[in-house]
């Protein structure tokens, strides 16, 4: 996954992109994180997914305390080049919560409908995974 032209990517004043992680096969949103120029070089070069971790200022490869990595299957840029969407194989829970995904907490009139902790998978996990 090289020869992309990253000067297409809309970055933030903080040089950041948001990135959306969905799950290959099922289609479920994981997660969304940022990721830098670098980080973004990175996942492309590599095939693993590597974000920037605004809370410690370094790069954050998904699953490196974990376990729980992020394979790149497919890398996709928004009409408006400022959102990544990542499509990807991913081991495990998404969220540091242990939860599959990051979006459980329901806001509209499902609210009611559920405890939000389906797809919980505990782990140990103090800061990002």
């Amino acid at each position: 996954m090289t020869g992309f032209d990253l000067s297409r990517v809309r970055f933030n004043a903080d040089g950041l992109v948001p990135a959306i992680a969905q799950q290959k096969d099922t289609g479920e949103v994981l997660m969304m994180a940022w990721m830098s120029a670098d980080s973004l070089a990175e996942t492309l070069r590599t095939g693993r997914v590597c974000y920037w971790s605004r809370s410690r200022q370094e790069f954050w490869r998904k699953g490196d305390t974990s376990g729980h990595v992020q394979h790149l299957v497919e890398a996709r840029l928004d009409c408006d080049g400022d959102t990544i969407l990542l499509v990807v194989d991913q081991t495990g829970a998404a969220c540091h919560t242990g939860r599959r995904t990051c979006f459980f907490t329901p806001m509209g009139p499902e609210a009611d409908a559920g405890t939000g902790d389906e797809g919980y998978f505990p782990i140990e996990c103090s800061t990002e995974c």
